[in-house]
């Protein structure tokens, strides 16, 4: 029997999974993939490298501005010089960075998938293929969609997530041998939304400009069920255009889905529980489209098993 069981190891995973560990407890995060972070991710190609999930970080909450300060003091986190209205932290060498700082001393399992979770008396059983695991209390930070599949569609919980809408976002990352006509671009009513020189960023790789693309929730949609390769073949035309430049000039193309990214309908509380205190959702589902929302809900979840004992 585990005490404590995290499902995902997003900043939400990792912030409960950090606090916990804090105050002297030992929960164990399991995640089906091969790096921690979720969305704050770094993709490398050879010598290059991209940012292709969140962009950066910036903090309001005080507790997670004193986080920040003291991912800054490590050296995992620094200024972005391109700071518009107001400061925006990224990640060194790359936003990947944040969740490895964060988890540094954690007991995380990747490559493990958890396929559903079911009550067994006072405790959980967390089915994982051939496997079962028991845990005292489970703490699940999946996106919001994704709750049915592990706790099964006439959960309570279930039907409480039922409203939280979350959008996709496709992500091109290039490499162009071009003189860089900006560092960062923001336009809600583009196709691509969000445009950035990954490079222009601290401690970044130097050489060709790097560039980040994001695609607005219509172009996602549109393209969503695509392979990543006609992905990038719709989305560079469309970078080249916004920059200025000829497709011949690209020396490095891929895509990337993030099928469940923006969060467009939160639930509007940090979190759920279950009646017994057991079982907790969380994410930045919960609160908006911020790596702080994720912080901010995986924090109120351990706050809350810390404060039932």
């Amino acid at each position: 029997m585990i005490p404590i069981v995290i499902i995902g190891s997003g900043i939400a995973g990792l912030a409960c999974a950090r606090r916990l560990a804090d105050e002297g407890l030992s929960p164990v995060v399991l995640d089906k993939g091969r790096g921690i972070g979720g969305r704050v991710a770094t993709r490398r190609a050879g010598d290059l490298q991209f940012d292709h999930g969140a962009q950066y970080v910036t903090a309001q909450d005080a507790r997670f501005a004193a986080v920040l300060h003291g991912l800054e003091t490590k050296g995992a986190l620094a200024d972005w010089p391109d700071a518009k209205a107001r400061p925006r932290s990224v990640g060194t060498p790359g936003m990947s960075a944040i969740a490895k700082a964060l988890g540094a001393g954690l007991d995380i399992r990747q490559g493990v998938q958890v396929a559903r979770i079911v009550a067994d008396g006072a405790a959980w059983a967390l089915h994982l293929g051939d496997s079962i695991l028991h845990a005292a209390r489970v703490v699940v930070t999946v996106p919001a969609p994704q709750v049915a599949g592990l706790l099964g569609a006439d959960h309570p919980l279930t039907a409480a997530v039922a409203g939280v809408r979350l959008a996709p976002c496709l992500t091109l990352m290039a490499a162009i041998d071009a003189p860089a006509p900006f560092a960062s671009r923001q336009d809600r009513d583009d196709a691509l939304t969000w445009i950035a020189r990954d490079n222009s960023k601290p401690a970044r790789p130097q050489g060709p400009a790097l560039w980040v693309a994001q695609a607005g929730e219509a172009f996602s949609l549109t393209h969503l069920e695509q392979d990543p390769t006609a992905i990038a073949a719709a989305m560079l035309p469309l970078l080249c255009d916004r920059l200025g430049v000829t497709t011949d000039r690209v020396t490095h193309a891929a895509a990337h889905r993030w099928r469940y990214a923006r969060v467009t309908q939160p639930l509007g509380q940090p979190f759920l529980t279950d009646a017994g205190g057991t079982l907790h959702l969380g994410g930045d589902w919960c609160i908006g489209p911020r790596v702080e929302a994720a912080w901010i809900s995986g924090t109120a979840i351990a706050d809350d098993i810390l404060a039932r004992g």
